[in-house]
């Protein structure tokens, strides 16, 4: 090959990575970690991966803190008046509890995921029951319609459900596709 060539391959090289890394960091603007001192925190006390958690946060609220859906579900991940007063109990929290503030909201949102894995122990099983409910999931469980073996879910009758178990495994991927190689977890 002449010289011309040479350069001409190499600049494009160089132009392909530069765009890889300027691809990585617009990802990352779309995926971030925001709110990483509390996510650490409780996803380590309550054993969870934290790539899931923000999985959870970012479909859940994208990272809004005074977020409250249509159900009435508060905060970062959307706890329910009825989560929250069980994760009260649960947790002995005293004082005026503040759903909205991020450390609480992401505590009782770890807390709850690990309920749910403890009681599933699939992470689709426990994403579905996060957004439908356990009970929900159980019953699901237990019907030919929605499970074959009584395992997994291979249907769920809950359009919105459904959805969101998609949305949050689609976060998942891309959160451990973007930080697990630099050995985060």
């Amino acid at each position: 090959m002449n010289k011309k060539v040479l350069i001409f391959i190499s600049i494009i090289i160089s132009i392909l990575v530069a765009a890889s890394i300027e691809s990585k960091g617009i990802k990352k603007l779309i995926y971030p970690k925001k709110y990483s001192v509390y996510v650490e925190k409780y996803s380590k006390e309550y054993n969870l991966e934290e790539n899931l958690v923000y999985s959870v946060m970012k479909a859940e609220s994208k990272f809004k803190k005074d977020a409250i859906s249509r159900k009435g579900a508060k905060g970062l991940m959307q706890i329910s008046d009825i989560t929250k007063n069980w994760a009260i109990e649960e947790l002995d929290l005293k004082g005026n509890i503040d759903i909205f503030d991020p450390e609480t909201n992401i505590k009782i949102g770890c807390w709850y995921l690990n309920k749910l894995y403890k009681q599933f122990g699939d992470i689709d099983l426990v994403i579905a029951a996060y957004n439908g409910g356990s009970g929900n999931v159980n019953q699901w469980l237990g019907n030919n319609d929605y499970s074959k073996d009584g395992k997994k879910l291979h249907n769920i009758p809950f359009p919105e459900t459904s959805n969101y178990v998609v949305k949050v495994r689609n976060n998942y991927e891309n959160y451990n596709m973007l930080y697990n190689e630099e050995g985060k977890n």
